[in-house]
């Protein structure tokens, strides 16, 4: 089985091979072109903040305060900065996010503009401004330091050729013959993988810190519970259960059980050597089959691939069924109750068949793990996004499943995407 292709850059850091991949390029890349927008951004920021250095060294140093104009300037400056800010933010978020695509394949949530207050009176607004600050502030000093250690680097390398010159060498000491670098230039080639990781774990981290400011929408204060009373729901549900327990004992099973007899009693009046003796066994049968099959209904609806393969295994098949793209990932051990494992299955059914309806989305994924004594099942889609429980009864009547099995369904799907169903179902016994 081929291994699945790692799909951003700290899983592909962790895996053998790394160097030969394509991954230390897209790295390069990545820290490349962050140096212009970085750069910009800095140059912005050491406007304000190095008059107020100065200012504070002078305090520090001399305990001389600073004069007035200079109050004033800092002042406004500071005063425009955070007022400007939330706006300069924005843009520079939909480049990032962008920029982020080359070291993290993991859909990012498209940015519509989302109107001038929620920029100042959003956590989402004031968690790109952060990123800004980060960006301009962190990242440069970060890039100057492997910058200097690349540079001291190549200087090793280069060393047995630059030896010959007038002037010596300085690495850690003067170098003055050929003889005396070559040592400086082995340890310089075997240091060459060790500062390609270096880059990869600075590019690494930068992602992660982008995707924690940029990806606002799929947090905590996104996902929002979907509202149901769960006295309510229950009761509809198991009224609904009696329901069709009644209408199945008093209708259909009285007379599939008067078909099985009527075809016992053909089967005894007609010779084995008859050609119609093996399809009146067949149906016969089948009769009787249907009659276990309206058993197990009456007692709840379980799909025959629950029983064969587990729950996994089931939804592995659904996946494969589904008409987008699906990753499947699990990781659940143990036995788990029946009423759970049929509920967690519906539910991916039916978030599977809501992406292929309703979400234009080209792939999706599947994860189930356990949590606890819960059993987390999250079905993500990098799709457009807009689902509302108020606008159709998949989601609630989705819902009403999950809260019969004392467990809770939580949303989350900003316009533009992605979507985030998530569904923790408590494993009691």
């Amino acid at each position: 089985m081929t291994p699945e292709q790692p799909r951003h850059l700290a899983e592909a850091l962790r895996r053998r091979g790394w160097l030969v991949s394509a991954w230390p390029w897209r790295a390069l890349v990545y820290l490349v072109s962050t140096v212009p927008v970085s750069g910009v951004i800095a140059v912005g920021l050491l406007v304000i903040i190095g008059p107020l250095l100065a200012a504070l060294n002078a305090v520090w140093l001399h305990g001389r305060p600073p004069e007035l104009p200079l109050l004033v300037f800092l002042a406004v400056g500071s005063v425009s900065l955070l007022a400007l800010a939330p706006l300069v933010s924005f843009p520079v978020a939909v480049v990032e996010r962008w920029r982020l695509g080359l070291v993290d394949g993991r859909p990012l949530p498209r940015s519509p503009w989302p109107g001038l207050a929620a920029r100042y009176r959003t956590a989402a607004g004031w968690r790109e401004v952060a990123y800004l600050f980060w960006l301009g502030g962190f990242v440069p000093v970060a890039y100057w330091v492997l910058l200097l250690v690349v540079l001291l680097d190549l200087g090793m390398i280069t060393s047995p050729w630059l030896a010959g010159d007038a002037e010596p060498v300085v690495i850690w000491r003067p170098i003055e013959t050929t003889g005396e670098a070559v040592p400086y230039a082995v340890v310089g080639v075997l240091l060459l993988p060790v500062l390609c990781y270096a880059a990869g774990l600075l590019a690494a981290l930068q992602a992660a810190v982008a995707r924690w400011a940029l990806a606002w929408p799929v947090d905590a204060a996104a996902l929002r519970e979907v509202a149901r009373s769960r006295t309510r729901l229950v009761g509809v549900y198991e009224a609904e259960r009696r329901r069709i327990e009644r209408d199945l004992h008093d209708g259909a099973q009285p007379r599939l059980t008067s078909l099985t007899l009527q075809l016992g009693l053909a089967r005894l009046d007609v010779p084995e050597d008859s050609p119609a003796a093996r399809p009146l066994a067949v149906a016969h049968d089948q009769a009787r089959g249907l009659m276990v099959m309206l058993r197990q209904l009456v007692h709840g609806i379980r799909p025959q691939s629950l029983t064969d393969l587990g729950l996994a295994g089931a939804v592995r098949e659904l996946a494969d069924a589904a008409t987008v793209a699906v990753v499947v990932r699990t990781d659940v051990d143990g036995e788990l109750p029946e009423l759970v494992e049929t509920t967690a299955y519906f539910v991916v059914s039916e978030a599977l068949g809501n992406v292929a309806r309703h979400a234009g989305a080209t792939r999706a994924e599947v994860r189930l793990t356990r949590t606890g004594g819960d059993l987390v099942v999250e079905v993500s889609d990098d799709g457009r996004g807009g689902a509302d429980p108020a606008r159709g009864t998949g989601l609630t009547g989705l819902a009403d499943r999950v809260a019969a099995a004392d467990g809770r369904l939580l949303l989350s799907s900003p316009p533009g995407g992605p979507t985030l169903v998530r569904v923790e179902l408590p494993c009691r016994p």
